[in-house]
């Protein structure tokens, strides 16, 4: 394989970071003979979350967190841009494509509130009467176990709809900012309870669940509590948890690089669930969800749309290779009824 400097896309946010990092670190590993750097960029999504969230209370565009990065791909500027898959849209412009998926974290969402305890004894310790405006909750909190008119914030679409299903007395208001942002922010509102995150982003910024369920690293606030939702329970997002990286098309030197990167499961899975969202004409703010697993030689999806009202819910199963029909089976069966 041909020598020569590799240029990394990222976006600039911790996260982003932490990802793109990740994937540095990987084709050190895979490529010694190759020398990798990081290029960062900022998108429009970053320039609108430092100017007053300029967007909130409204759908935000395709392409928010990729544009940027993708126009340094068509340039020659960068070879390999990446993502979290999440925020990738299902049509890409012309002449790049996704190369490859990392192994995907944990795909999951996380119900983080105050630890009721937590907040009693900071009350008793600091008599500070701003502490004894938040309200807290014990241990292992359910949506369903939530009070009528708590107030959950995200700026998520399909999480403000399952929220809303499992829980209809919920008040759902947006929150914006990165992770760290989302977890001070909320902490500190006295007429927010809770908020929603994906684990696989808490885990790459090291921020951990301990065995009790309280949430823990550098910068978080002290006395938040998390409870891992299954996917019964919140359906995650197309490409949750999952990093794509993304190139140039043709170019076989990049190609290379991607086959070696490239984790199969997780590309046959999110193969699965970016064909169920392009069938069903949506973005990564699509009141759908889509969560695909391998399932021996097959592959199992469960889906589910708000687009047109109340919820509808589809499963499927088909063998690994026909990953992309099996989402645009589920997409034909939902836009159907």
């Amino acid at each position: 394989m041909a020598s020569g400097k590799i240029l990394i896309a990222t976006r600039g946010s911790a996260l982003a970071l932490a990802q793109s990092n990740m994937v540095l670190a990987q084709c050190q590993a895979t490529f010694p003979e190759l020398q990798f750097e990081l290029r960062v960029i900022k998108t429009t999504g970053d320039k609108l979350q430092t100017a007053s969230l300029a967007q909130e209370g409204s759908a935000l565009p395709k392409g928010l967190f990729t544009k940027e990065l993708e126009v340094e791909l068509l340039n020659n500027r960068a070879d390999l841009a990446v993502h979290s898959l999440k925020d990738l849209p299902t049509e890409l412009p012309q002449g790049l494509k996704l190369g490859a998926t990392g192994k995907r974290e944990d795909a999951r969402d996380v119900l983080i509130y105050r630890d009721a305890a937590s907040l009693k004894q900071a009350a008793l310790n600091s008599k500070d009467s701003a502490v004894a405006s938040l309200r807290g909750f014990p241990p292992a909190l359910q949506i369903k176990d939530l009070p009528d008119g708590a107030i959950v914030a995200t700026s998520s679409t399909r999480r403000r709809a399952q929220l809303l299903e499992q829980n209809p007395g919920l008040k759902v208001p947006d929150i914006r900012g990165n992770v760290l942002t989302r977890l001070v922010k909320f902490f500190d509102n006295p007429d927010l309870d809770g908020t929603l995150l994906a684990i696989a982003g808490l885990r790459r910024l090291n921020y951990k669940l301990s065995s009790d369920g309280m949430l823990v690293g550098e910068g978080v606030p002290k006395g938040l509590r998390g409870t891992l939702l299954s996917p019964e329970v919140m359906l995650p997002c197309v490409g949750q948890g999952a990093v794509g990286i993304e190139i140039r098309a043709g170019d076989e030197r990049l190609e290379k690089i991607c086959e070696r990167l490239n984790d199969l499961e997780t590309f046959q899975c999110t193969t699965a669930e970016r064909a169920f969202l392009a069938g069903m004409g949506g973005g990564c703010q699509s009141p759908v969800a889509a969560f695909a697993r391998v399932a021996g030689k097959n592959l199992k999806m469960d889906a589910l749309s708000f687009a047109s009202g109340p919820v509808r819910r589809a499963q499927a199963t088909r063998p690994l290779a026909e990953a992309a029909q099996l989402g645009q089976q589920l997409a034909a069966e939902l836009a159907r009824e």
